[in-house]
Order: structure tokens, then C-alpha cells, then sequence
């Protein structure tokens, strides 16, 4: 019942039997439980045909605050989220690219913490929980694989640890931005969808969405093949997928046929920025977008082809950098590499999660265990 109200919005008790089978008097007691512990409230009457109005029901945004943290390649980013992840307060901080000191990185999230707590005059350790995205696989003793950042088996969850006073949970930012996007963004209402992370790196989820909730699960896209003896990859291979759009790869192809110019800004993101901006005008800059257009329309329509998704969300910074500029060709290359019966059934689009989409993905997790246990 709790998870009914907080991810499909305000119902009726007359819904809630409705939509779990359960008798009038086991609603009842069980909303009475849930208001009487801050979880639910009364939003108003609802008319009905003929009958009584009926009273709405509605989770309670006060009810708590938890913590999202986005462990990205070019920043740390930690969010502060009302129990319904609307945004209360941020703070962003630039890192060094390359391979990171995990202990570093967990210094920054203590930092963010205790700054947007400060903000909103929040104890820290009265948050419901703290969630951190981390770009690669949590394994079960909570260390880190992340070949991006050269980590292997990093003790990541111990370092953070002595620095949060609330429950953590660690996981994958892929899969927590997937959950995220069913939850909140471009992602409702669908059936499967599949949520492509596009940053530095590149990771995708494939969401699935039923009445009881949103299963999400991550997949290694960004190192399925596309071209056999292709370019160099990270990760130890050639031709992966993000060999050819992640934004590296992407600055390396403009840097290839651009010659001597040079993009404007310091550091990753803003020369993104700069060659999104020129892309405006043909040259260079154009040509590239055209190139990872091709390549990431190529991907896509792998995903399509293998999963029969009926949604594909491209979030993450690049997407939301490149992707106005660059949607109609990706949607013209995805076309051309899906069998025709299935690329129909398929929708294309932005994620609507804005610039806090992967620290708002990680605070879904403390929410999801208080969900699953029914509040408890």
C-alpha cells in the first residue's frame, strides 16, 4: 500500500483495496498505522458518482530526508531530498580526472554531507539513509570494482563508513539512476524501459515496472562491441561502445580531425560544452556530434534488437549536454540498425531528471528499503 501511494501518487482507500485485494478493514488499520507514523496524510476529497466523497491519501514529503551521491569521473556530487526526492539542497566538487584515491573521493562525500545537511539545518544523523552511485560493481563485502577509475576491490564502503552517522547503501549509479527514472523522469508508465547513462563513462539499466514497484538491473553496454578490431577501450578491449561515445572518446575524434584547434574550457565537461556550441555551425565540431550520433544509434539499437524495451532514456551529463543537439540522428541511426517490427514499438528520449539525476538515482535506495519494508 505504501509503495502504491508513493510511486502512482495520491489514492482513495476504496483504490488501495482495489489495487492490492486487500479487505476494507485490513486498509483501514493499515492506513491508520501509516498516519499515525508520519508516513501517509489526507490530501483532500475526491467526488464520487453518487456517493460519498471520498478522502485522498497521500505519502508525507516531511516524513524524511535521506542522501544522494554521485561518484562521476569529473566530480563528486551529493544531494540533499525530502522522503519524495524533490531537491532540498546540492554540492558539487570538481575532481581531479583520472584514477582517483578512493580515500580522497570518500572525503568529499563526508564534505558533501555535512554541507548540504549545514544548509538546510539537518542532523546527519537523523537522515533515513545516504545512497552513493558508484561507476562500476559493489560486491557483497561492500568494496568497489570500477575499471574506469582503476579500482580493484577498493574498500570504498570502509572508507565511508566512520564518516556517515545514517545507514548506507552503495551501489551501482546505473542501475539507481534506472530506478530513478521509472520513479520519477522519462521513465513512467513504461513496461521495460532501458536507461543509458552516457558520461565519461557508459553504463545502461533495463527497469521493469509492475504494479508492485521497479526492478532495475545494470548491464556492461558501454563494452559490448561495435566494431571488431576497433579503438582502443579503457577497459583493456578494442571497439567497445564507449570507445566511441563516451566523452573522451567523443573530445578525441574533434581533437583527430580539428587539427590544431583547440575547444575552449578547462576540463572535460567544459569542452563538451564548447563543442556542442560550435556544433552549431558545419565544421569539425558538427562532425563529430554526426560520428557519436552514428555510433550511439548503432548501440541503441543493439539494446533494441536484444531487449524489445518499449522506452530508451538517455540520462547522464552527456546526454543532457549533446542531447538536443544530437536526438534526431541518433533517433535516423537507431531507425537504420533495428529490425522495422521492433524499432515501432520503441520511444527514444532525454532523461527529465536534470543536473541532479545520478545524486537523486543513489537517494533512491535508502527510500527503496523503507518501501520494501513497508515502512518499518
Amino acid at each position: 500500500m505504501l509503495t502504491r501511494l508513493y510511486l502512482h501518487g495520491p489514492a482513495s482507500r476504496f483504490d488501495l483495496m482495489r489495487a492490492t485485494g486487500l479487505s476494507s478493514a485490513t486498509v483501514s488499520n493499515v492506513v491508520t498505522d501509516l498516519v499515525a507514523e508520519g508516513l501517509v496524510a489526507e490530501a483532500g476529497l475526491l467526488d464520487s458518482d453518487g456517493g460519498r466523497p471520498r478522502t485522498l491519501l497521500e505519502v508525507r514529503p516531511g516524513y524524511a530526508q535521506v542522501a544522494g551521491v554521485d561518484i562521476g569521473e569529473t566530480h563528486v556530487q551529493v544531494g540533499l531530498f525530502d522522503w519524495t526526492l524533490d531537491t532540498v539542497a546540492t554540492a558539487t566538487y570538481p575532481m581531479d580526472e583520472g584514477r582517483p584515491d578512493p580515500a580522497v573521493l570518500a572525503e568529499l562525500v563526508r564534505a558533501g554531507i555535512e554541507e548540504v545537511t549545514a544548509k538546510a539545518g539537518v542532523d546527519p544523523a537523523a537522515l533515513l539513509g545516504v545512497g552513493v552511485g558508484v561507476p562500476g560493481a559493489v560486491l557483497p563485502d561492500g568494496s568497489v570494482h570500477a575499471p574506469t577509475f582503476g579500482w580493484s576491490g577498493a574498500p570504498f564502503d570502509a572508507l565511508l563508513r566512520p564518516h556517515v552517522a545514517a545507514p548506507l547503501h552503495l551501489d551501482n549509479c546505473a542501475r539507481t539512476l534506472g530506478q530513478a527514472e521509472m520513479w520519477r523522469g522519462a521513465g513512467r508508465g513504461a513496461q521495460r524501459a532501458i536507461v543509458a547513462l552516457l558520461a565519461s563513462g557508459v553504463g545502461a539499466a533495463v527497469a521493469t515496472g509492475s504494479p508492485g514497484g521497479v526492478t532495475s538491473t545494470t548491464s556492461e553496454w558501454g563494452h559490448t562491441v561495435v566494431e571488431a578490431g576497433g579503438a582502443a577501450c579503457r577497459c583493456g578491449s578494442r571497439g567497445c561502445l564507449e570507445a566511441y561515445i563516451g566523452a573522451d572518446a567523443i573530445l578525441e575524434h574533434y581533437q583527430a580531425i580539428a587539427g590544431e584547434a583547440e575547444l575552449a574550457g578547462a576540463g572535460t565537461e567544459a569542452r563538451i560544452a564548447a563543442l556542442v556550441a560550435e556544433a552549431a555551425e558545419p565544421g569539425p565540431a558538427a562532425d563529430t556530434v554526426s560520428w557519436a550520433a552514428e555510433y550511439l544509434g548503432i548501440g541503441i539499437g543493439n539494446l533494441i534488437n536484444l531487449l524489445s524495451p518499449d522506452r530508451v532514456i538517455l540520462s547522464g551529463w552527456v546526454s543532457a549536454a549533446m542531447g538536443p543537439t544530437m536526438l534526431p540522428a541518433v533517433r535516423d541511426a537507431m531507425r537504420r540498425h533495428t529490425l522495422d517490427y521492433m524499432a515501432g514499438g520503441t520511444v527514444l528520449e532525454l532523461g527529465r531528471l536534470g543536473p541532479e539525476a545520478v545524486a537523486l538515482g543513489a537517494a533512491t535506495l535508502p527510500v527503496h528499503e523503507l518501501l520494501t519494508s513497508g515502512g518499518r
